[in-house]
């Protein structure tokens, strides 16, 4: 089914589910097969329980002399195991198997079972294998199911293989629900009969995918992708151990980077099938760490393309993991997998190679949150009016505290409540030796699990320093450092950070502390505060804050021969489309997928390329120009009537720039700047809603280093003379968290004002919105300060991120809602929706196989709640006035005639819209 890799390295688990070895007769119950004793002590429960052992539930042993269960004889004839008194569905029955199983063999087991008690139809029953790894983790992993029921006996089979070896492994069987006893027979796991590098088919018939993956059969199957390839045992590269079973394989002799040990594995992956890849590697040839990466080279609709699936730093002293997972959408005729990576000279050791189709993850559920207490700082003594009680210096800096006059402060908050009267008092930070130094105080049994918290506090930077200075909140949360929110400051005023964090896991000790100014320089903090958000009180206010900006008041007057005698007709109103934009990213590759292509064309009304229309990509070698992506992504979008924005003519930051371009200096890279300005915008010329003229300028400098302060103001004066008709946006990330003081609102509305004073026409300001832990309050104040530019502000990339679904919907939905409600706010795009797809892990909204998820289901909900829906009458006025968002509406009204029914448009452009239906 999957291999399951454990994200601490301790181990890698290769579960083959339902399997059927191409050994089609059954065995008989015995203890052994072929010869090799069964790993299963007491599998037919003719010894009773022993060394079987019920988990937090009864069991017994039900047999001819007994007596059996309700007249149920044993698929054997003779004894079977009764698991009852069960009140969660994962307790059965375990054995611990930890010294009969070994790395590097395969396993199969089978088991017998059925159902008894209050109970309908079928229910699962799991084989499960939970893994107790020397660091004191515990790992959790199916090796079969099978549906079971009252009726009669179920096969259960399934298969599994360490590579691995954990501190105990333990087998046991468990599945149905609360109340349901379990009952068990002739339970066998066994060594395959086949070895690992065979093919093995899953129950959905696909195979495993690489054959001979640790090398027991020599090289066969593997070639090197040119280079040179050898197995070895222990006595290579100075007694080098293979970290699993008894070989690994070196690739030398290698001349460039991409050389590596290969495998052709066309015919054994499916497109639309998610597949997890593990394997051990090493290199000797250097002392210092280099990455190895694992790629997989397709063949798909006329063209080739490298999938990255995993890569590592490796070094020459100890075997590294590379772990990942893939997702083909595409098509495709050919594939091939390799190692690659290290410099030319260098070898590369492979210590196996594993690919297999990943399990489904069962949905994590919601978490439960209870007992917070919304609003309120966890701070102590935050006013500082017990003087230093509860606070303490992080490192050898003095604290003291000091009081100036009683004052206002201007808050981000914009309600009454929130402009507070600042007492004066505030802690002093000196003798700073060290960045890090700064007012502390430990507030680890205050913080609840997956509650955002918001972070606030006034500060000052100065007497020892000159200018501005990094200050930040920081939390250190165990080992781990997390940023809650940054500014720079100077001694002559206060400055305000906001920020916000959430935990994920319980931590040991968190200490929330102040920061950032070099040593000597003084620190002053006022005010800190950190308090739970309550989300969904904001989303009331929300509500009504959209109403007043996406809604207009429509006035239906109905005229016509059926118009007459209307009074107290029938009125049905039904919004069928929001003119909002709400777009996503998409590729060339992902929209092969034909489930894909559904989602988005259904839920979607615009579109921006992910890596297609960037230069990188246009024109990977000098006068190369490769088109082909763009166009057809841009003609499935054409066909589809989805409104498309341009990513991005240029790019700022320099890794972002490919290598031929960098090369470049003086009037060659002017040059080049011109021909690519040329070439695109004259081929799509009218085609593009937008573009994204110099991506990130905020935190890139390349073009403005090399050619001058007026480029990028000169890119926007050209591209708005070859294509006048697009709007040309900025494009940055960071700027609406509070999280970067390279990118603060103030510096993104600085750089605009900039560019037009050089004559440049920017028509649009991108907020990116790779966010996470997002806050409303934040949000808006970020928005509300680029506003005062008057012009549109999309969000061009949005992703949140959370490992549990229904946390990642939440924060999905505070962004939604935010951004829809704000006046400023022309479009929302996010960076994709698909899993394996996105920017981000954990960003997605629709699973691998298609599966909607919880935040895919608050995103389409949204999008429901945006569409007006009205029943009603005919009034005296022969009209029908509503209330409604912008967009496409059908209507039905009943007349002596018959429904009579009609389409009518309701747009932004004034408050009352009088729309006059012929009927």
């Amino acid at each position: 089914m999957t291999p399951v890799f454990d994200p601490l390295g301790s181990l890698s688990l290769v579960l083959l589910t339902t399997l059927d070895f191409h050994q089609k007769t059954e065995r008989s119950v015995s203890s052994t097969i072929g010869g090799t004793e069964g790993i299963i002590s007491n599998y037919d429960f003719s010894k009773g329980l022993h060394p079987w052992n019920p988990i937090c539930c009864h069991a017994y042993v039900a047999s001819q002399w007994s007596g059996f269960l309700d007249g149920i004889r044993g698929n054997s004839g003779e004894n079977y195991a009764v698991v009852s008194k069960r009140t969660e569905h994962w307790q059965g029955l375990e054995q611990d198997i930890t010294n009969r199983v070994s790395t590097g063999t395969a396993y199969v087991v089978s088991a017998f079972v059925r159902v008894d008690g209050n109970v309908q139809g079928q229910v699962e029953v799991k084989g499960t294998l939970r893994l107790q790894n020397t660091d004191g983790s515990t790992h959790y992993n199916p090796v079969g199911s099978v549906l079971a029921s009252k009726e009669k006996w179920n096969k259960l089979e399934g298969s599994f293989s360490l590579t691995n070896m954990p501190k105990h492994v333990v087998f046991y069987l468990e599945g149905p629900p609360a109340g349901v006893d379990l009952i068990i027979d002739s339970v066998n796991i066994s060594c395959s009969g086949h070895k690992q590098s065979k093919e093995v088919k899953v129950k959905s018939g696909v195979e495993t995918v690489i054959k001979n993956p640790h090398f027991e059969d020599g090289l066969k199957n593997w070639s090197g992708r040119g280079c040179n390839i050898c197995r070895h045992e222990f006595t290579a590269y100075g007694n080098v151990r293979p970290l699993n079973g008894s070989y690994f394989t070196s690739a030398t002799g290698r001349v460039h980077n991409w050389n590596g040990i290969q495998q052709e594995i066309t015919g054994r992956v499916q497109r639309k099938v998610l597949y997890e890849i593990n394997s051990s590697v090493r290199i000797f040839g250097s002392a210092n760490d280099t990455e190895v990466r694992v790629t997989l080279w397709v063949q798909e609709y006329g063209r080739e393309r490298y999938v990255g699936l995993a890569k590592n730093q490796a070094s020459d002293k100890q075997w590294t993991h590379l772990k990942g997972r893939f997702l083909l959408h595409a098509p495709f005729t050919k594939a091939v997998i390799f190692i690659e990576g290290p410099p030319a000279g260098i070898d590369i050791l492979v210590d196996g190679l594993v690919l297999s189709p990943a399990r489904k993850l069962q949905a994590t559920p919601c978490p439960k949150i209870e007992n917070v207490l919304y609003g309120v700082n966890l701070l102590h003594n935050s006013a500082f009016t017990r003087g230093l009680a509860g606070w303490s210096p992080m490192g050898s800096c003095r604290l003291s505290i000091q009081t100036e006059a009683p004052h206002m402060l201007p808050s981000i908050l914009k309600d009454r409540a929130s402009q507070k009267h600042i007492s004066g008092r505030y802690i002093l930070a000196t003798n700073r030796t060290e960045v890090w130094m700064g007012p502390s105080q430990v507030i680890t049994d205050k913080l609840r699990l997956h509650v955002t918290y918001r972070v606030s506090a006034w500060v000052r930077a100065g007497s020892g320093g000159h200018g501005r200075h990094h200050v930040n909140v920081c939390l250190a949360v165990d080992n781990q450092w997390v940023n809650g929110g940054q500014v720079e400051a100077d001694g002559d005023q206060w400055y305000e950070i906001k920020g916000a964090f959430k935990l994920e896991k319980q931590p040991s000790k968190v200490t929330a502390y102040v920061q950032g100014p070099p040593s000597g320089v003084d620190l002053r903090v006022m005010d800190l505060q950190i308090y739970p958000v309550d989300r969904k009180a904001r989303f009331e206010y929300l509500k009504e804050k959209t109403d007043r900006v996406r809604k207009r008041d429509v006035v239906l007057k109905f005229q016509g021969s059926n118009a007459v005698n209307l009074l107290g007709s029938s009125v049905r109103i039904q919004q069928t489309e929001n003119s909002f934009p709400f777009g996503s990213c998409i590729a060339r590759h992902n929209i092969e997928n034909e489930d894909f292509a559904e989602f988005f064309v259904k839920n979607f009304n615009w579109a921006v390329f992910e890596n297609e229309l960037k230069w990188y990509h246009t024109e990977a070698e000098q006068g190369r120009l490769n088109y082909k992506d763009s166009d057809e992504l841009l003609e499935f979008c054409e066909k589809h009537k989805i409104q498309v924005r341009g990513h991005c003519l240029f790019w700022e930051v320099e890794d972002a720039v490919q290598p031929w371009v960098r090369s470049l200096q003086g009037h060659h890279l002017m040059t080049a700047v011109q021909n690519r300005l040329q070439s695109l915008l004259s081929r799509y010329k009218g085609r593009f809603r937008h573009h994204d003229v110099n991506n990130e300028m905020l935190h890139g400098s390349f073009y403005e280093d090399r050619l001058g302060r007026d480029i990028r103001a000169y890119m926007f004066r050209e591209a708005h003379k070859l294509d006048p008709s697009a709007v040309l946006f900025v494009n940055d990330y960071n700027v609406e968290d509070g999280c970067d003081t390279k990118s603060t609102p103030e510096k993104f509305v600085e750089q605009v004002v900039d560019l037009q004073e050089r004559g440049a026409p920017v028509g649009g300001i991108g907020v990116q919105g790779h966010i996470s832990h997002p806050v409303g309050e934040i949000i808006c104040d970020s928005l509300d300060k680029l506003a005062v530019l008057g012009l549109p502000i999309w969000i061009t990339e949005l992703d949140v991120t959370a490992e549990n679904e229904h946390l990642r919907a939440d924060d999905l939905e505070v962004f939604l809602r935010e951004a829809f409600a704000h006046h400023a706010v022309g479009g929302i795009i996010l960076w994709g929706f698909w899993e394996m797809f996105m920017f981000r892990e954990h960003a997605h909204l629709v699973d691998a196989d298609g599966t909607i998820n919880e935040a895919g289901r608050r995103y389409l909900a949204l999008k429901q709640e945006w569409l007006t829906s009205v029943n009603g009458n005919v009034n005296h006025q022969g009209e029908f006035n509503f209330r409604g968002y912008h967009g496409s509406y059908t209507m039905e009204v009943d007349t002596l005639s018959g429904k009579v029914v009609r389409s009518f448009v309701v747009d932004e452009h004034s408050p009352i819209q009088v729309i006059t239906l012929n009927i």
